[in-house]
């Protein structure tokens, strides 16, 4: 893509202060006390679609919450393709905007998620939509200019952004003109300006923003975002928007949400598709093991939290 046609969108300077359904589909309220190596049977598994084998899916256990203050209501959905996945991602995703009167805040990560959110751009969600509320940001992205390869918003944009009637303005990209410390430092500063001017909520229970939707994705380390396993910003408790410069995925230097703000969020939807992220699905959500707990297992939001995997990526449950 030109450059030129990302103009639009360019950053402005920092301101200041399936259709078809599930192939099983279970849920679990799961209490934040519990240590992250304690696992339970979940009480209600529904086979809603036929199965090879449904002996196979009758035991699924998960580990319990790790979040600091508050309990999770969470859900799995576990579709036979990643088509159906889609179509049943867009269908959440529409609504779950219906039902906000005021902006909808949503957040993406970058990845395969973005493949996932083609079917918002067809219809019949294209036509059915307010896009006129929606507000997008980046949970992460990779700092380089927006028509790099490797920019999770480059990725969007082309994925689905381009394709629906998003305001402009509306398209929070980071300052790719910056620096990883001062594109976080900005991208803070205008989240903050935007909870001042009433378009995103903050929390109650945290005093972080609360964004209505997060759409996070997962890699095969089980990181999300770019919060990585065993690294330090794993820990970081008070900063909004934070930076790494020394990522084991390239490229190295990246700015990315925190914890704190990935779970003060209304609602959280993990999507995982594809066989090399059954392992961290397996211990996220079964009786996997690992010698440390692995960041996808620190998604613990206030809100709603709904897991969408494939059969691939359920195939160790």
């Amino acid at each position: 893509m030109a450059s030129s046609s990302l103009q639009a969108f360019q950053t402005p300077t920092r301101t200041p202060a399936s259709t078809r359904t599930p192939l099983v589909s279970f849920s679990s309220r799961s209490p934040s006390s519990r240590s992250p190596n304690a696992t339970r049977s979940f009480r209600h598994i529904s086979l809603i679609a036929p199965i090879h084998d449904p002996k196979k899916l009758n035991c699924f256990k998960t580990k319990a919450s790790t979040s600091p203050s508050m309990a999770t209501h969470k859900t799995v959905e576990i579709f036979d393709s990643e088509e159906a996945l889609s179509i049943s991602l867009a269908k959440y995703t529409a609504h779950l905007s219906d039902q906000q009167k005021g902006s909808f805040t949503v957040v993406v990560s970058g990845g395969s998620l973005i493949k996932s959110l083609r079917k918002l751009a067809e219809a019949p969600y294209i036509d059915s939509i307010d896009w006129s509320k929606w507000h997008m940001f980046w949970v992460d992205e990779r700092v380089v200019p927006k028509d790099h390869p490797d920019s999770n918003f480059l990725l969007a944009f082309d994925g689905f952004l381009s394709k629906v009637p998003i305001p402009t303005e509306n398209i929070h990209a980071i300052n790719d003109t910056l620096s990883a410390e001062a594109a976080s430092d900005d991208y803070e500063a205008r989240i903050r300006h935007l909870i001042k001017n009433g378009v995103i909520n903050v929390s109650e229970t945290t005093g972080f923003p609360k964004f209505d939707l997060m759409l996070l994705g997962m890699g095969p380390d089980g990181h999300v975002a770019s919060l990585f396993p065993g690294h330090a910003l794993l820990e970081e408790k008070n900063k909004w928007v934070t930076f790494i410069k020394e990522s084991p995925k390239p490229p190295p230097e990246r700015i990315t949400f925190t914890f704190p703000v990935i779970n003060s969020s209304a609602n959280v939807a993990m999507v995982v598709a594809g066989a090399g992220k059954a392992h961290p699905v397996h211990v996220a959500l079964g009786d996997g093991q690992e010698p440390e707990v692995l960041p996808v297992q620190l998604v613990a939001p206030e809100g709603q939290l709904t897991w969408f995997l494939d059969k691939d990526a359920a195939s160790k449950l």
